[in-house]
């Protein structure tokens, strides 16, 4: 890993303050960590240079949700997010940085279509209300349990596999499993109140499932330990600026910036 600069530190220091708002505020500002790593460092140091920090994000998150998770469906989707994580891990072992780089750009890019399909279809089916399922200004004050008229236990099974796979898969490539696992939760029948706990716990368990494959791979060394060092700090600075300010700012102006920063990124790493 090479010894980054002062303006690419501060763009690493910009990536860990949003791993924080990312947690605990607004989950869609996740993207633009994994863009600004992957564009600072080679591209599969990149990722396991910032799953610690993102591990101190899910401590932080566990911390403030962790009392309404629902683990019958998190414990649904432990065999097929096994079976992705150990694809991906497959898959950075046999791939060059450049390819590697490319696919965090594609799975970026993924992201940022797969949010605007949610907000068209949920713009369509309730005139406007949240697409991401969860509150911007996350709450742990009521009950996380699925809605009436959740699927059936086959069909519950059948979507663990099918966005276990892709959200595994996606988490040890890129840490970019945000999105099959928002949309596992959505077709799950959740209440928007108990997203955030299930969610919290899922990305604390799967980090950690992850930690061993990236120190394997050589993902994670001393020189991004060192460098987490210096950015840790900033993890829980992000998260209470942003649970302080996610109610003060214009959220569709917000969402549309982090739409916008998150597909540029994404490009750029497809060069």
């Amino acid at each position: 890993m090479t010894d980054p600069g002062i303006l690419q530190i501060g763009a690493l220091v910009a990536a860990a303050l949003l791993v924080g708002v990312s947690k605990t505020a607004v989950s869609g500002v996740g993207a633009i960590s994994v863009a600004l790593f992957a564009a600072v460092l080679p591209a599969k140091q990149s990722t396991g240079a910032l799953l610690p920090l993102l591990l101190v994000g899910d401590v932080l998150a566990v911390s403030a949700y962790r009392r309404h998770a629902d683990w019958p469906a998190l414990l649904r989707l432990v065999p097929s997010v096994a079976v992705g994580v150990l694809l991906g891990a497959v898959f950075v072992a046999r791939v060059d940085d450049a390819v590697m780089r490319r696919t965090i750009g594609v799975l970026l890019l993924t992201i940022a279509a797969h949010y605007l399909w949610q907000r068209r279809r949920t713009r369509t089916a309730s005139g406007g209300a949240d697409a991401t399922g969860a509150p911007q200004g996350r709450t742990d004050t009521e009950c996380g349990t699925a809605s009436p008229g959740a699927p059936t236990a086959r069909t519950q099974h059948g979507r663990a596999l099918a966005f276990g796979l892709v959200a595994g898969f996606a988490t040890m490539v890129a840490n970019a499993g945000g999105p099959a696992m928002s949309l596992y939760l959505l077709s799950a029948g959740f209440t928007m109140l108990g997203f955030p706990s299930t969610a919290a716990w899922f990305f604390l368990i799967v980090n950690l499932v992850k930690l061993p494959f990236s120190v394997g791979l050589g993902l994670i060394d001393t020189n991004a330990l060192v460098l987490d060092a210096l950015l840790v700090l900033a993890v829980p600075v992000g998260a209470f600026l942003g649970r302080a300010a996610v109610h003060r700012i214009d959220q569709s102006l917000f969402e549309r910036l982090v739409l916008v920063f998150t597909t540029l990124s994404s490009v750029n790493l497809l060069r």
